[in-house]
């Protein structure tokens, strides 16, 4: 089933956040179907990350609601919402330090209660990253994209139905940025929803099937790509025309 035809995932209704008088975000209404690659892109402070903690649940207060599989997310702690099957990366990759990289897999699955898999499963999502063959090394001997790759291992450990991949491939190499959308779409393939949150727009438009643009904290276009990169009030925010 193609994604048009598929179920409403996620549904953000009215999402809005302040920071005392400062608005990061007004009225933002957004729909997500069951295997959907979304690009969410935007400028600077256009909201993005905000949205992304709202979501995710590290802003527990804002206005609005996501309801996400038909339940409101309203009051899940972000170990709830990742329980629930919403898994999300970061811009900058946390490891464990003091944990091998297989350990730092294994911790989500721990905090989830599935410790009976924890070992199987994680070097099950190592070697869907191509990280196998460094599980019992320690994160700074990784090179920043397999820091990366790290990173999506972690993320996806619970077998996600939504995965938000925060700018995954800021920093990257050409190379490097094929090598993450190539894991990036087998995710995909293999059932997971993705909302890819990017700057790198030669990425972002090859992943997705349909684009939300964000400025100033609101919604400005949301549609096929090639025709929102196209749209005037589009290219005014990323070109200042």
């Amino acid at each position: 089933m193609s994604p048009m035809g598929s179920e409403v995932v996620l549904r953000a209704e009215g999402v809005g956040k302040r920071f005392g008088g400062f608005t990061a975000l007004s009225g933002v209404d957004l729909e997500v179907r069951a295997g959907e690659r979304l690009g969410l892109i935007g400028p600077n402070g256009s909201g993005k990350s905000t949205f992304t903690n709202c979501l995710a649940g590290a802003f527990a207060s804002h206005d609005g609601a996501f309801t996400f599989k038909g339940q409101r997310l309203a009051g899940l702690k972000p170990h709830e919402r990742a329980r629930r099957g919403l898994a999300r990366t970061f811009q900058l990759p946390r490891p464990f330090r003091g944990l091998t990289v297989i350990e730092n897999v294994r911790v989500p699955l721990a905090y989830a209660g599935r410790e009976a898999a924890t070992e199987a499963r994680a070097m099950e999502c190592l070697e869907a990253v191509e990280l196998a063959g460094k599980a019992h090394r320690m994160p700074r001997e990784l090179t920043q994209v397999e820091l990366r790759r790290l990173e999506l291992a972690r993320a996806t450990a619970l077998r996600p139905e939504l995965l938000i991949a925060d700018e995954a491939m800021a920093g990257l190499s050409h190379a490097e940025v094929d090598q993450i959308l190539a894991l990036l779409f087998r995710l995909n393939a293999a059932g997971t929803t993705i909302i890819m949150i990017e700057h790198v727009m030669r990425a972002v438009t090859e992943f997705s099937q349909r684009l939300a643009v964000l400025v100033a904290g609101r919604k400005v276009a949301d549609g096929e790509p090639r025709a929102v990169l196209s749209l005037p009030e589009v290219e005014e925010a990323y070109l200042g025309r």
